[in-house]
């Protein structure tokens, strides 16, 4: 019988199926980072528990690491204490640590990927909601809990209700200056952010096809701003080209057993999916949100909604709560708003080849009088990877400071936060209220290249016309 890569994963890894009739799941991989594991850790103390399965167990540090001066102590006494506590709960319990300094530190969903850690045909948690991430390599991964951190610690298992799966096709070819990110942003305006409750999104369709394996991460990583569990693409040979030689991956002649299994857990023809949602690329022009959730997305060249568009009274209200807060007026353009701070990196766009796309165009350029513009490598590999390729010389040549690896201004648990009403045209995946640091500031996500654009005109602006992108593509 026909099976989806979400059947065949999650069957292989039920144990059993629990009374309340949710499914004793066992995790293959599980991913720790210094923010949602202390009180797992400490669970385990007090139940007199260990690891069960250290060797399956990988941390790093990100959410709290500053960027600009990652000396030690760090000014922040918290984010120091977190890191410390990180270090001895992996010493004590045989865990393996991505350590600041150590040439493998990054944000969790880069390194999983970049260390062959992510492998196809997998189940993978992790304490942060942008797991899902992983799935673009046809792994099944899950966002969880402080609780549910602490259940996989002690017995690499977890309790979860099995999802419904939707297939999202996006055929056709996309047109020069759309990126993955606009993709995604597209998506989740399309079924909105609630849509995927419920459901795991397995994407496909000639776009994702001729995606390579970190664009397919970026749709990947927002799967969750579109209430999906988890998303993922079926495995393929960019996806083993990808793994090939990594440090964790399979050697030898365990690779080519590996590729074949690999092979066998995509999706089956013909099998059955609970929805299919059909985009044509062609459709898709590059995006920016407007308001405070990520389903509030229009493209660069529309207008902002108003209130008195809005088809009932419960829309109204959203789009005038959104309006308030991000100081923005109804049916005028979003093109042309000013912005003051202007991030590139995170987990969805901090990758190489978000930097490497942005550094082609952002060549020759400088940033605009008053923009604050940073650049944050996911990771110390993509760090080492963009300075090898002279990228970190044309960012700061543009005016972007180049900072070290961690999760910066995405969510702000860490010095770099907006300060007061600030606008931020962000690569990252949330939007909402007081997102990036300021109870008040306002967050726009976008592409990379778009982040570029708004950096150097000042202004929220369509990247293909500050860099003659169809030009370019013509050429």
């Amino acid at each position: 019988m026909s099976q989806s890569l979400f059947e065949k994963v999650w069957n292989a890894h039920a144990v059993r199926q629990l009374a309340n009739g949710q499914t004793q799941l066992l995790i293959g991989t599980h991913l720790i980072h210094e923010v949602t594991s202390p009180q797992a850790f400490g669970m385990l103390r007090d139940l007199g528990l260990k690891v069960k399965y250290p060797h399956r167990t990988f941390a790093t540090v990100d959410h709290i690491v500053p960027t600009k001066n990652q000396v030690e102590p760090f000014e922040d006494v918290l984010a120091q204490e977190m890191i410390q506590a990180l270090r001895k709960n992996c010493v004590e319990f045989g865990v393996k640590f991505f350590d600041i300094g150590s040439g493998g530190q990054g944000i969790v969903h880069v390194v999983g990927p970049e260390q062959g850690i992510t492998q196809p045909g997998t189940t993978i948690a992790c304490g942060d909601s942008h797991t899902a991430t992983h799935g673009a390599f046809g792994a099944i991964a899950f966002g969880i809990g402080t609780t549910q951190i602490r259940d996989v610690l002690a017995t690499q298992t977890m309790a979860l209700s099995k999802l419904k799966v939707r297939r999202i096709n996006v055929d056709g070819s996309l047109r020069p200056g759309v990126y993955a990110k606009d993709v995604i942003l597209h998506i989740i305006k399309l079924l909105g952010a609630k849509g995927g409750i419920g459901y795991a999104y397995e994407y496909g369709g000639s776009v994702f096809d001729n995606f390579s394996v970190e664009e397919r991460m970026t749709v990947c990583n927002m799967s969750i701003e579109g209430g999906a569990r988890c998303g993922y693409v079926n495995p393929d040979e960019k996806t083993f080209a990808y793994l090939k030689d990594r440090p964790y991956s399979p050697k030898g002649a365990e690779w080519d057993a590996a590729v074949a299994s690999w092979k066998a857990v995509a999706s089956d023809p013909g099998c059955h999916y609970d929805d299919v949602v059909n985009i044509r690329a062609e459709d898709i022009a590059p995006s920016v949100t407007w308001g405070i959730s990520p389903d509030h997305g229009i493209f660069v060249t529309e207008t902002i909604p108003s209130p008195a568009d809005a088809a009932d009274e419960e829309s109204r209200k959203s789009i005038e709560e959104a309006l308030e807060y991000m100081k923005l007026e109804g049916g005028a353009p979003i093109a042309g708003t000013p912005v003051d701070v202007c991030f590139i990196g995170s987990c969805t766009n901090g990758r190489l080849s978000d930097f490497r796309e942005a550094a082609k165009y952002l060549k020759g350029h400088k940033v605009a009088s008053g923009v604050t513009a940073i650049a944050v490598p996911g990771s110390e590999i993509v760090d080492h990877l963009c300075r090898q390729e002279g990228i970190d010389k044309i960012f700061s040549e543009a005016g972007f400071e180049w900072r070290g690896a961690g999760c910066s201004m995405c969510l702000a648990m860490n010095p770099d936060k907006l300060v007061g009403d600030q606008l931020c045209a962000s690569s990252s995946n949330r939007n909402f209220k007081g997102r990036q640091g300021s109870p008040v500031g306002r967050t726009v996500l976008m592409s990379p290249v778009m982040v570029a654009a708004a950096a150097v005109t000042g202004v929220i602006s369509d990247a293909r016309e500050v860099f003659h992108l169809e030009e370019v593509a013509a050429a």
